[in-house]
């Protein structure tokens, strides 16, 4: 038995604010500002993402605008010096780009968002063709499900497979994503279970279980 889970696709902006390899530096700013986006892929060919243009990547122009760097700095900074003096994506860009397919999970949105400290993701297929951006508000998404839906999703998937017998007497009811589980259970073993089964409902924000097993 497995929950549903909801992935990348699911969540995913599909209309993709992307420019190319040569785009001018106030080019992609003015792109930026117009979409309200913190960052662009950098796309060649028929779509595929070659490099993502960040505001990070950008600011060094600004950084070293009236600050000239001593020799030693300038060796411990080769990149960012660099693109303080780059006016094209292509120079600009940080690559390879980090991305994810869009079957990915959002847990595994979540840790590599994370671990490269990115605010958003290229989704890109197979060839590596850019499909859609997955940002951190996106995955947070899942959290606007209806309360009805968790319900009906914790009943259907977990209570009904895990006590065919017994569901009946189990009352689900779901506040602010907060699940709360009461009832008597046939096999007792499996509370904990359930527990962790509904926990891991995508939208769920925290699961009281207070499911007890039938005396004797």
């Amino acid at each position: 038995m497995t929950v549903q889970r909801f992935t990348v696709a699911d969540v995913m902006t599909r209309k993709v604010v992307a420019v190319r390899g040569g785009a001018e530096f106030k080019e992609i700013v003015a792109a930026m500002e117009r979409w309200k986006v913190t960052a662009v892929p950098v796309v060649e060919g028929e779509g595929r993402v070659v490099g993502v243009v960040s505001e990070a990547d950008l600011l060094a122009k600004e950084e070293f605008h009236d600050h000239r760097l001593g020799l030693v700095e300038q060796l411990r900074r080769l990149d960012a010096t660099a693109k303080a003096g780059s006016r094209r994506a292509q120079d600009l860009m940080t690559s390879p780009a980090v991305t994810i397919a869009p079957d990915a999970s959002l847990p595994r949105a979540a840790r590599l968002m994370a671990d490269r400290r990115v605010k958003r993701l290229p989704v890109v297929d197979a060839d590596g063709i850019v499909q859609g951006i997955v940002s951190r508000s996106d995955l947070l998404k899942v959290f606007l499900r209806p309360d009805d839906d968790l319900a009906a999703e914790v009943r259907g998937e977990v209570v009904e497979h895990l006590f065919p017998l017994s569901r009946h007497q189990v009352d689900v009811r779901v506040e602010a994503g907060v699940v709360t589980l009461t009832g008597e259970v046939g096999d007792s073993s499996l509370i904990p279970l359930a527990a962790r089964l509904a926990q891991a409902v995508e939208g769920v924000v925290d699961v009281r279980c207070r499911l007890t097993g039938a005396a004797g």
